[in-house]
């Protein structure tokens, strides 16, 4: 039995406050608690009074995290009941700036791994301490090496891992105590990190080539050792090998990239939504992306496997695609491309001014999309003349500017409505507010990563499924796609964040359904509903 003050601080375990009389006696906390006894919806309504007393958006994520640091129930409770006020705290944008102070601010590990190539022998001892007699179903793993907007951030995206798993929890109710969070410390190229004495990770330049990889392939390995084949989520990892960790274990185990799957399918997902608006086809736009990095290309494969899956030919469906990056249009003589970015280009005999196709304005006049979606991290460069181009040739535009945080957005949507007219089918990467123009109220979809991948996750577990397909992957966008109301003036092209926790059911129920059509269900599952509802947790005292 575990000691009084064990139980107290053990933040899956202690209920503060709200410990009953009975328990307290039974526990041994008799006389160290005071002697009110609350429950967990006062306990709740304290918290969000101390919440608003706090002056910046930093310290009231900081006072969130001091709740979850210590009870991790109250903490779901207060944040479900709250999600789309606290949602950009505790995640996507103000997480970046907890991201860049890591070092500086650091109290407490969150339950994290801290992985580092020093200790690569002792993996699996590291992951079995780290779960502490917990079965872990669900991991989240970074390199951080493409922290959201803001690149390289070393040891300190491991805060990156802990705010995903807190969005899995509060969405689609994955247990807290069967997630970990891991950061795979292999160094940093940020000089400043380097140079910072009070840095807390591996002071060194990244490891690179096969010593990386081994690396990774020893964590892998150790993970589904220690935790009989847990769904293996990747985060933020660089350009070079984000898509090379994806295709190595993908056909092996159950894994997921959010920045390559993950946003392909919110993009896809608001692509058919607003497809139902405008009562158009897939099959016949034109797609233009600005950055053409891990998100910008997995966004295009995403996109053009969908134009596969609904019977486009693959010579007709590639030549749907431009890519624009720094250089420009992406073209097939370039040597600096990546293996992703290498199907999407184009020949310079197809165009009679390709040396002119240097800058995205250049692209969009000559190629007229239908779709232009943005992933660059280059601010305002979706200018007013780019938008009333594509608005003079396309009834209804489909305009994504994606990067985040707020200060690296393309463009606002309010402007994008304006220029267009209203006519532009909008979702950004960042919260924003309704646009009001000529009359009618724009609701603004967010392509917001955590529509997805907690159902998604829901549903890869409740199926036990032994790998995550491209079909799975579809049926999660559609499911998505469906809950727009085409027919509403200004209607969004995706469902609100205030509705994650429902249609997070939705996707769960379409992923796991695809992955029993598929035979990818390790064991047989009778009903899908109680499979999902057998998981599901609710942040009530038990």
């Amino acid at each position: 039995m575990k000691s009084a003050y064990e139980i107290l601080n053990n933040p899956f375990l202690n209920k503060g406050t709200a410990f009953t009389h009975e328990e307290r006696q039974r526990l041994g906390l008799t006389g160290l608690l005071p002697h009110a006894v609350q429950t967990i919806d006062q306990q709740s309504q304290q918290a969000y009074a101390h919440y608003n007393q706090k002056p910046t958006l930093l310290e009231k994520r900081q006072f969130l995290m001091e709740i979850f640091n210590t009870n991790r129930t109250l903490f779901y409770h207060l944040f479900g009941q709250h999600i789309v006020e606290m949602m950009p705290i505790v995640y996507d944008p103000v997480i970046a700036q907890s991201i860049e102070q890591y070092s500086e601010l650091f109290v407490n590990p969150q339950n994290a791994v801290y992985l580092s190539p020093d200790n690569q022998a002792d993996i699996a001892d590291i992951l079995t301490r780290a779960a502490d007699g917990r079965k872990i179903r669900l991991i989240v793993a970074t390199d951080a090496e493409g922290i959201l907007g803001i690149g390289d951030w070393g040891c300190n995206g491991v805060d990156i891992a802990v705010g995903k798993l807190m969005v899995y929890t509060a969405a689609a109710g994955i247990p807290p105590e069967s997630v970990l969070p891991v950061v795979l410390d292999v160094g940093t190229d940020r000089q400043a990190l380097l140079d910072n004495p009070l840095y807390l990770g591996n002071r060194q330049k990244r490891l690179r080539g096969e010593a990386y990889y081994q690396f990774v392939d020893a964590f892998v390995n150790a993970a589904e050792r220690v935790f009989h084949q847990p769904y293996l989520h990747w985060e933020d990892f660089g350009r070079s090998n984000a898509a090379n960790v994806l295709h190595t274990y993908q056909d092996r185990i159950a894994t997921f990239n959010d920045d390559i799957q993950g946003t392909g399918i919110i993009t896809l997902a608001g692509i058919l939504g607003a497809l139902a608006i405008s009562k158009e086809k897939l099959a016949d736009q034109t797609y233009v992306c600005f950055g053409a990095g891990t998100a910008g290309c997995g966004i295009a494969h995403r996109v053009y496997t969908e134009m596969l899956h609904q019977g486009l030919p693959e010579n007709e469906a590639r030549a749907r695609f431009y890519l624009v990056d720094k250089q420009g249009l992406l073209f097939d003589d370039m040597n600096d491309l990546t293996p992703e970015q290498r199907p999407f280009a184009r020949r310079r005999s197809e165009f009679a001014n390709a040396a002119e196709l240097t800058n995205l304005t250049a692209v969009v006049k000559t190629i007229k999309p239908t779709i232009l979606v943005g992933t660059s991290t280059r601010p305002n460069t979706f200018t007013q003349e780019i938008i009333e181009t594509m608005t003079a040739h396309t009834a209804r535009p489909i305009i994504f500017p994606l990067s985040n945080p707020t200060k690296l957005a393309e463009a606002a949507a309010a402007n994008l409505i304006a220029w267009s007219q209203g006519k532009a089918l909008v979702a950004t990467g960042i919260p924003a507010d309704p646009v009001f123009f000529n009359g009618v109220h724009y609701t603004i979809g967010q392509a917001n990563n955590a529509l997805i991948y907690p159902g998604l996750g829901l549903g890869v577990l409740a199926a036990n499924a032994r790998r995550v397909s491209d079909e799975m992957i579809s049926r999660a966008a559609h499911s998505l796609s469906g809950l727009v109301n085409p027919d509403v003036a200004g209607a969004a092209v995706l469902p609100p964040v205030a509705q994650l926790t429902e249609f997070s059911q939705t996707v769960a129920r379409a992923v796991a359904q695809c992955a029993l059509e598929q035979g990818l269900n390790r064991e047989p599952v009778a009903n899908i509903g109680a499979a999902i509802d057998a998981i599901r947790w609710t942040a009530e005292y038990r």
